[in-house]
């Protein structure tokens, strides 16, 4: 079946590459998007707060993985692949975020919300497993993750910018 390309999604995939590079070389700052995964985040913290304090902390971490993630499961499933792959950028911005955040957990100079009297997420994660030693390695690890799914997310998003001549 012949195929062509629809170029507003090529655009759009083009534009939502081009920011996360830009939100790639510039981690330390605050973004916009990051207001929303704080949202995301937070909630997280919430939803599996029944489940002991160490999965409540670790819920915020999920809930940024788990919703972006069942979103892009949802197109999937709708047969909207495009759709679903474009949500992976979202996802490999989660990784990023959480990478930062991880990699603050023994230095712990990141503003949190609530100020000093809470936790901070990954130096109660880390140091409960006994692992506190390897933060590093545990940010570099989610960093890398975060690429990974990057890049599939624009291999992906610019395969499924093609659609059956009969769809247009």
């Amino acid at each position: 079946m012949n195929k062509t390309i629809s170029w507003s999604k090529v655009v759009l995939v083009a534009i939502v590459a081009v920011y996360m590079f830009y939100y790639i070389t510039s981690l330390s700052d605050w973004h916009f998007v990051d207001n929303v995964n704080l949202i995301f985040h937070e909630a997280g913290h919430v939803v599996f707060g029944f489940f002991g304090e160490f999965i409540k902390i670790l819920g915020g971490t999920l809930m940024q993985i788990i919703i972006p993630s069942v979103f892009s499961l949802y197109f999937y499933r709708k047969e909207d692949y495009f759709s679903a792959s474009l949500l992976l950028f979202w996802l490999s911005q989660n990784f990023f975020n959480i990478s930062v955040y991880a990699g603050d957990a023994i230095k712990m100079e990141l503003p949190l919300l609530g100020g000093d009297s809470v936790y901070h997420d990954w130096n109660y994660i880390l140091s409960s497993l006994n692992i506190l030693r390897f933060t590093d390695q545990v940010a570099s690890f989610m960093y890398i993750i975060g690429w990974i799914i990057l890049i599939f997310a624009i291999i992906y998003s610019l395969k499924f910018s093609f659609r059956p001549n009969d769809a247009i």
